[in-house]
């Protein structure tokens, strides 16, 4: 099939990759426009953007796709599907109605639970069994639109970066099993009475606050691995919690009650398993506690 393929982040690479070794035509890439970082502001292409380049796609990178130009651009293009994957902007009616089959989504959660930005942290924060991906016929509303396939992995302790990666992998491997069957499939309507809403992880939310029973601080330190990273203060200093196990004990929230850094909580504890200093490489607990001994009976904040 011709198709244009949108995407910006490392989720969507594997998507992309997977089109191309199925031999569609992906006749020009759409990502986020180059972010400046670093030393002197250097302009960064996003990672799809960058793999597009190294596959000799065209890419755009338009600010908006609102303008009737880029719509035009768009729909010159004569795609019979575009393929969007974690592209970060709205796509009007009228891109959505370009291609011959419209817009196909892969998104990284057992739909209707969790539209919206963050849907692997927020089914691991929540506690779920399972998550998977869903590949999604496009329309206005958030994530709202029509089911065409689904494929579900159990969670199983894993933190965000773990299933985010296996997630990229099997909606890579569903998109192009879904471009196979198109015209045969049927579009599922979403049953919007059992949808939840996975909305941007602030930063401030990140803060472990050691009242919480521990099982969900537990789910909160893996929800929020590797990014933005649970944490916690200690002699003022932030400490990111990369991984933690749960344990037996009681006590005051937040009290240190022995020498393995065993932090009590509302109800339960918790031991941290790998940790990060500001600025330094995350270490485990044994490494950690050679270079920051922390003495049984401290409090953590």
């Amino acid at each position: 099939m011709r198709l244009i393929f949108m995407g910006t982040p490392d989720f969507a690479v594997p998507t992309l990759d997977a089109l191309v070794e199925a031999g569609h035509d992906v006749a020009a890439v759409y990502s986020q426009p180059p972010s400046r970082s670093g030393r002197g502001k250097q302009e960064r292409p996003s990672p799809v953007h960058a793999r597009a380049l190294e596959l000799g796609i065209e890419v755009r990178h338009p600010v908006s796709l609102k303008g009737e130009d880029e719509q035009a651009a768009f729909a010159a293009l004569e795609a019979d599907v575009a393929v969007v994957a974690a592209y970060g902007l709205l796509l009007p009616q009228a891109v959505l109605d370009a291609p011959k089959f419209g817009c196909l989504n892969v998104h990284g959660s057992l739909l209707p639970r969790w539209r919206g930005a963050a849907p692997i942290h927020r089914a691991i924060q929540a506690g779920d069994a399972q998550t998977g991906v869903t590949i999604m016929q496009m329309e206005l509303g958030l994530d709202t639109g029509p089911m065409l396939m689904k494929a579900a992995t159990p969670i199983n302790g894993k933190t965000t970066g773990e299933l985010h990666d296996e997630l990229a992998e099997l909606g890579a491997s569903l998109m192009v099993e879904a471009l196979a069957a198109l015209p045969t499939l049927q579009a599922r309507p979403q049953d919007d009475a059992l949808a939840t809403y996975a909305p941007k992880i602030d930063k401030a939310e990140a803060r472990l606050d050691f009242t919480k029973p521990a099982a969900i601080l537990e789910r909160e330190v893996r929800a929020f691995s590797p990014f933005p990273g649970a944490w916690f203060e200690l002699d003022g200093s932030r400490i990111k919690l990369l991984r933690a196990e749960l344990v037996e004990g009681q006590g005051a929230p937040g009290t240190v009650i022995n020498d393995r850094l065993t932090i009590t909580c509302g109800e339960g504890a918790i031991r941290p398993v790998i940790l990060q200093r500001a600025g330094r490489p995350a270490m485990a607990l044994a490494d950690f506690l050679r270079g920051n001994p922390v003495a049984k009976g401290s409090v953590i904040a």
